[in-house]
């Protein structure tokens, strides 16, 4: 779905610009985004497979949530607005914790290039999985895994085709913070 999105200049300021989404990856446009890291209390991971039909990274595995911020929206809004799109779950601005933002640059092809602010958040999931009613146009599957088994897999390089190629710097910050708050 094409939708207006705040431009940023290449320090993550709001510019008063704004562009169709669409726009701004063809022209390669700094905007911003939400991502939303799911864990249980029971050290487990809540992953999204992105869509068959995504025009990025079809089919890997990535982040519970995320999703671009509109025009003038709020990051909190948009984050709790994701959440109940994506994963069908109502959640407060109380249960998200936001643990930075995280400059990205993916060059897909001349026509696809995302520049971003991702603006990462924590929340602890207190629903069973089948609870979860995934967004069907943008989600192939959800699955909890071990924390350790995820940790394993970024840290250890291995199925490195399996995930969505973050920077390995933002894989080790989601998964430090995680697990500070679980004790």
């Amino acid at each position: 779905m094409d939708e207006l999105i705040d431009i940023l200049d290449s320090a993550g300021n709001i510019t008063g610009k704004t562009e169709l989404k669409s726009y701004a990856h063809r022209m390669g446009l700094f905007h911003a985004t939400v991502h939303i890291w799911f864990y249980t209390w029971d050290a487990k991971i809540l992953l999204q497979q992105r869509g068959k039909e995504k025009d990025t990274y079809p089919l890997l595995w990535d982040v519970s949530v995320a999703g671009h911020i509109g025009s003038e929206e709020q990051i909190n809004f948009a984050a709790m607005r994701e959440v109940e799109e994506e994963i069908g779950l109502s959640i407060s601005e109380n249960d998200i914790e936001k643990i930075g933002v995280f400059k990205s640059i993916q060059k897909h092809h001349a026509d696809l290039i995302d520049c971003e602010f991702h603006h990462v958040f924590l929340c602890k999931l207190k629903v069973s999985l089948d609870q979860l009613k995934k967004q069907e146009s943008e989600v192939e599957a959800l699955k909890l895994i071990s924390l350790n088994q995820f940790s394993e897999e970024i840290w250890g390089m291995a199925n490195l085709k399996k995930y969505v190629p973050h920077d390995i710097s933002y894989y080790i910050t989601v998964i430090k913070a995680i697990k500070k708050r679980l004790g």
